[in-house]
């Protein structure tokens, strides 16, 4: 396919049509579940510059090149602009004590033969939050941790944090909040002193995967624990019981789910058992 290069001035704007704001908000929303119809606004200041960039003349000419480029690569720049990864270590740590105080003494019982943890962390950003979980792992299990799986999955939908993630690098100011031993022991200082990488040690015991929520989940096992926080608000509440049903189905009985403290679930419809806000178990029987 053509693309022919529009020289823009500075100061000249491409206007988002109702028409083409339709079609992007229903694009999102049909793919991804994520729901933008009432962000016009948003849409139109997070792909302007790229579409100009681009050369492409319209919204709508972008939108022809997502749709028919087989790659994938514009569709996944279109998700990359268009979802928000806002996130920071030992954000809602109460979460945090409470898996390392209720979930994981249950799961050491409940597993002690097989030694396999299946801990899924679905809404990864940049990294912080699974790399949290895998720190609080290590703190758990001490020198017994070699003896388990205790590896997590880390998935988004977004390729760019997702590489963001992968990499481990954040700046002195994002790890402030973190324990001094956390920080010695699982981040070595780059060149400069201001940034810091996640160690070779802790990397490996988080896997990072694209993953759309929108998809049948693909597991082969049940999961013992799901950290779905923050990224309901993006959602309807019909594809919110949708995504929630679903891992419902994909815990094992007794399996907890963690949301964002600002999140709800319906209790009338919800098929689990609330714990305290945010903090969710599918019954054991």
């Amino acid at each position: 396919m053509k693309n022919y290069y529009i020289n823009y001035g500075e100061g000249d704007e491409i206007l988002l049509t109702d028409e083409e704001f339709l079609r992007i908000a229903d694009y999102m929303k049909d793919r991804y579940g994520i729901e933008l119809h009432q962000k016009k606004v948003i849409v139109n200041g997070r792909l302007e510059n790229y579409i100009k960039r681009g050369g492409w003349s319209n919204f709508a000419a972008f939108m022809n090149a997502v749709e028919n480029d087989k790659s994938g690569t514009q569709e996944a720049m279109l998700v990359n602009f268009l979802t928000t990864n806002h996130t920071y270590f030992m954000r809602e740590f109460e979460h945090f004590e409470y898996f390392k105080k209720v979930v994981l003494p249950w799961l050491q019982k409940k597993e002690s033969a097989r030694k396999d943890l299946r801990i899924w962390c679905g809404a990864a950003s940049s990294g912080e939050e699974p790399y949290m979980i895998a720190m609080v792992l290590a703190d758990f299990f001490g020198l017994e941790r070699k003896q388990w799986d205790t590896k997590v999955l880390a998935t988004d939908i977004s390729t760019k944090v997702l590489k963001q993630a992968m990499a481990g690098v954040y700046t002195a100011e994002q790890l402030k909040k973190l324990p001094d031993q956390w920080k010695r022991h699982f981040f070595k200082p780059l060149a400069g002193g201001t940034q810091y990488q996640v160690t070779d040690e802790l990397k490996q015991e988080v896997l990072f995967r694209q993953f759309n929520l929108m998809d049948p989940f693909p597991f082969k096992k049940k999961m013992h624990t799901v950290f779905l926080r923050n990224v309901m608000i993006y959602f309807d509440e019909p594809t919110k019981k949708q995504v929630i049903q679903k891992v419902y189905d994909a815990l094992e009985p007794g399996g907890y789910l963690f949301i964002g403290t600002t999140e709800t679930l319906d209790r009338g419809s919800t098929p689990f058992q609330i714990i305290q806000p945010s903090i969710f178990r599918k019954r054991e029987g």
